[in-house]
């Protein structure tokens, strides 16, 4: 049985943004702004407790698929706000800005989506509907989704809607016990409740990843060291992920897939998690700043949607009340300073897009440079050709010819870094390598197989940490 929940927007526009710090307007609305916006309603009927049966009900079931339009995305200017509160303290410049001609201003946008059709449609695949009669209670007095100036009217339908939009998977989705979260929220702070994203950090059951190899794309928050520093990030969230994984099950509780190390203490020589940056890069106006990192498991694994990945995960998230998204930060030497990273989710970023790393290719250059097995001696460029071709047999991908595979200090990808600085530049225009990789040799390679291969395609001795990542360049 299919359970509909139809939504029209009676001014023909949704004020919702994606997140706090999005510039991005969230259409179609995703499954738990929909339920936040029912649980307001039945809080302002008299939270009755059938009601509240209804929505635990609807909590539990399958994430509903979405039918909406296209959409307009309606450009506005900056709106300078005051801020709606200040710290207490005792100094007299606070109280003055309390004034209302002494609040400073902040820039704001809020952005609008100007749907072809203002109908969509939320639709569950149910198996009974006990509760339809209680539900559309509730959803007659809802009066806004998203911004307070977004009025709709809402209506639950059984059966399948009269809708001609293609359906969508949602970006998230609501879960058993959401309902007890927004109202502890609500009770902890009932004139500004600091409300959880159910978006922002794994759920036992979401639905989020197209393969079960897909990986975990965190976007970064505020300044990130540059590109040629990516390997201490990578090893920094590599342990920070093994931490995780300590505190929710004890110091033996890390798996070789995660740590890259066996019980005994030495490397592992099964396939484990790799971390690498993803970068503004090969583009026309790329600079290879770096907008996040992906954590990669291994071919065909699930690791990163078990439930103990999960598990160690959230151990090492914080809610962050600003940006209302999980944040998790990296600090300590050798950063310089914190790094703060947060699940990416669907986000318009196109450097964060794995689809470069991973769509089939029979061209491959390489966005940080391959850490080679040993030094050159008398003949470099003929044994850095053949270390690439054994690297390539040993990640599983067909051994290239050696004529089609080419080395050198420059990448062929825009906006990468050359493996060697000219001599005299600055330290920091160096990478960075672990220190069992520092005195090895550093190349850029470009690999051109005789048929196309899917990726990720890593290699080099610092394959799973930051080095050695290729880009398909027919993308």
């Amino acid at each position: 049985m299919t359970l509909s929940l139809e939504i029209e927007f009676l001014t023909g526009c949704c004020r919702a943004a994606r997140n706090p710090s999005s510039d991005v307007p969230d259409w179609p609305p995703q499954p738990d702004r929909i339920f936040s916006a029912l649980v307001a309603s039945w809080a302002a009927r008299g939270e009755d407790p059938d009601e509240q049966a209804a929505l635990e009900w609807l909590e539990g079931q399958p994430p509903p698929v979405l039918r909406a339009s296209r959409h307009e995305v309606r450009t506005a200017p900056d709106v300078f706000v005051p801020p709606n509160d200040f710290r207490a303290s005792a100094s007299r410049a606070t109280y003055a800005r309390v004034l209302p001609d002494r609040r400073p201003r902040q820039p704001r946008r809020f952005p609008v989506a100007r749907p072809h059709d203002p109908v969509m449609h939320a639709v569950w695949d149910a198996d009974s509907t006990p509760h339809l009669l209680l539900l559309n209670a509730i959803a007659k007095d809802v009066t806004y989704l998203g911004h307070s100036t977004s009025l709709v009217r809402c209506r639950f339908l059984l059966g399948e809607p009269d809708s001609c939009h293609a359906p969508a998977r949602p970006r998230d989705r609501v879960y058993r016990g959401r309902l007890a979260e927004l109202v502890q929220a609500h009770a902890e702070r009932p004139v500004r409740p600091v409300i959880p994203s159910a978006a922002s950090v794994f759920d036992p059951v979401q639905e989020r990843r197209a393969s079960a190899s897909a990986p975990l794309i965190l976007e970064a928050i505020g300044d990130v060291p540059d590109i040629r520093a990516s390997a201490l990030v990578c090893r920094q969230l590599r342990l920070a992920l093994m931490s995780g994984f300590r505190r929710a099950f004890g110091a033996d509780g890390v798996p070789e897939t995660v740590s890259g190390h066996a019980s005994d203490g030495k490397p592992t020589k099964e396939p484990h998690l790799a971390i690498q940056p993803m970068a503004f890069v090969g583009y026309r106006h790329g600079d290879g700043h770096v907008f996040g990192y992906a954590v990669i498991p291994p071919r065909s694994s699930a690791i990163l949607d078990s439930k103990d990945f999960r598990r160690a995960f959230a151990q090492i998230v914080q809610f962050d009340e600003g940006l209302e998204r999980r944040v998790l930060t990296l600090d300590g030497p050798p950063l310089r300073g914190p790094v703060k990273l947060s699940p990416a989710g669907d986000t318009p970023i196109r450097s964060l897009s794995f689809d470069p790393y991973v769509l089939p290719s029979s061209v491959w250059a390489s966005v940080t440079p391959v850490v080679l097995d040993r030094h050159l001696k008398r003949r470099p460029a003929e044994e850095a050709r053949q270390m690439i071709a054994v690297a390539c047999e040993r990640a599983g991908l067909p051994r290239p010819d050696l004529a089609r595979i080419h080395v050198g200090k420059h990448s062929a990808v825009v906006g990468t870094p050359p493996s060697r600085p000219p001599s005299g530049a600055p330290r920091w225009s160096t990478w960075r390598v672990p220190e069992p990789f520092a005195s090895r040799p550093l190349v850029h390679v470009v690999i051109e197989f005789e048929r196309e291969v899917e990726g990720p395609v890593l290699l080099g001795a610092g394959r799973f940490a930051g080095l050695g990542l290729f880009r398909g360049t027919g993308i």
